[in-house]
């Protein structure tokens, strides 16, 4: 399986009412797809979407 995306764990604050900070992590929503070639793909669900659009684009 190839990994093609550069997006990475964000660091992000969770602020609620009395405003206390907090650190957390927003993750990355990863998926697996399979090219034409037939190989796996993990990337990001957005970059599935485009891939996806592209090569409806191709054909």
């Amino acid at each position: 399986m190839k990994k093609v995306t550069t997006k990475k764990t964000r660091s992000v604050n969770n602020r609620p009412n009395c405003l206390k900070i907090t650190k957390s992590k927003q993750k990355v929503n990863f998926t697996t797809i399979v090219d034409e070639f037939g190989n796996k793909i993990k990337t990001s669900v957005r970059e599935a979407r485009t891939f996806k659009k592209n090569s409806k684009k191709a054909a």
